[in-house]
């Protein structure tokens, strides 16, 4: 009964640990991570003042076929 009693406790133990660090990620982490996302792809999904996305332009070349 005592190793059943202690393998509990692991698993609460267990369980809580992640929970917290799950915590962290969420409240500290997270926030940064998205913050630094949306100032580095700003220029990516704004368009510039004309409209016009730069990334989103493809310039297709001719190609001739023998």
């Amino acid at each position: 009964m005592k190793a059943a009693t202690g393998e509990l406790n692991l698993t609460v133990i267990t369980v809580i640990a992640i929970g917290a660090i799950a915590a962290l990620f969420y409240t500290v982490l997270w926030p940064t991570i998205k913050e630094n996302i949306t100032n580095n792809s700003e220029g990516i999904f704004n368009p510039d003042e004309s409209g016009n996305n730069p990334l989103s332009y493809v310039e297709h070349a001719e190609v001739e076929w023998c």
